[in-house]
């Protein structure tokens, strides 16, 4: 498993989103579908405290939904947590 990673739904365009701007970063994430599966659900529901997907989280942080991680990359810190995590470019540990 990456060290970033989300959960997801199949059609949801702000999941879409979310891995439009990991991916234009280069970075490597692992997606976990919650489509069907109530359990995963309810995990990423314990683990976040949201219902909505995605959530994000990068290392140990969870960075919240697509608004969330869009407004990290626009204020410059997603770059700053990916190092603060100790994750290089690609999103792996270093």
């Amino acid at each position: 498993m990456s060290d970033i990673y989300l959960y997801t739904t199949r059609f949801c365009p702000f999941c879409v989103q979310a891995k439009q701007l990991l991916d234009s970063k280069g970075l490597a994430y692992s997606e976990i579908s919650v489509d069907g599966d109530p359990e995963l659900r309810l995990e990423m529901m314990n683990l976040s405290g949201r219902r909505t997907v995605p959530q994000i989280w990068v290392g140990e942080t969870h960075v919240g939904g697509c608004d969330d991680l869009w407004a990290l990359e626009r204020s410059g810190k997603l770059d700053s947590l990916l190092k603060t995590e100790g994750l290089n470019q690609a999103g792996q540990k270093v």
